[in-house]
């Protein structure tokens, strides 16, 4: 039995049951980060002298077969097999689970397919993170939030405009490089409004065409980003590890 409870036009899925829909996503989703936090934790562990007996640990020859190549034979094939097939539980279940662990083992080397190297362990390596946090937010979204209530019989044209505001703020947000605040708020109130107020960050386009004749605000804005720097690559350490010194 699915509840709801509407926030503005925003939807809420909430409730003791799923619908079948909802019960795919979030298996799909949980075997995302399952995979996700395992193959990194393997990973870390394999990098550290103090476990030898990991497995990986040790490898021979020229040939390193990195973990995202399973993550796309997984995709591609639990991917084709859905869409395909169609099937129903607990098939289809299936084929979700499968395609969560596809996307957690390939978005764990998101950076190495991004710079077309291994830089697992270099600074670069930390977009892997950035990524996961990415698609986790979205797939949350997607699957606990309905944007609009279809179910409130609003006019075309209120569902059109509102649609049309969150991708006008949504977009300021993004380009002041507020990405992920961007994302969330096309779903939720707030999220980009607040992204859209506040300064934005050094390099986005926003700052470098508005404050390029305001060395004042340019400066207040590089501080600020700095600070938040700092706290995300604790975060980033503390999920991904620490990178290899450069």
């Amino acid at each position: 039995m699915i509840g709801s409870m509407q926030v503005g036009e925003i939807t809420l899925r909430i409730g003791v049951g799923v619908d079948a829909d909802q019960r795919v996503g979030l298996i799909l989703l949980g075997a995302f980060l399952l995979s996700f936090g395992f193959i990194r934790m393997s990973t870390r562990l394999m990098r550290s002298p103090k476990v030898p007996w990991w497995p990986g640990s040790v490898t021979s020859g020229d040939l390193h077969i990195h973990h995202l190549v399973f993550g796309i034979v997984l995709l591609l094939t639990s991917g084709f097999l859905a869409f395909e097939l169609a099937p129903s539980s607990p098939w289809m279940e299936i084929f979700a689970a499968l395609f969560g662990i596809g996307a957690g083992l390939t978005l764990d080397e998101f950076a190495l397919w991004l710079h077309l190297e291994d830089v697992y362990w270099a600074q670069e390596g930390r977009r892997s993170v950035d990524a996961v946090a990415v698609a986790f937010v979205f797939a949350a979204l997607v699957i606990l939030v309905s944007p609009f209530d279809s179910s409130s019989g609003e006019a075309v044209g209120v569902v059109v405009a509102v649609a049309l505001y969150r991708v006008a703020i949504s977009t300021i947000a993004v380009l002041k490089g507020k990405y992920v605040l961007g994302l969330v708020g096309f779903f939720m109130v707030g999220f980009s409004e607040v992204a859209a107020i506040r300064l934005a960050r050094p390099n986005s386009p926003w700052a470098r065409r508005r404050y390029g004749n305001r060395p004042a605000k340019a400066a207040k804005a590089q501080a600020r980003d700095a600070r938040w720097v700092r706290r995300r690559d604790r975060w980033r350490d503390l999920v991904g590890g620490t990178p290899s010194p450069s």
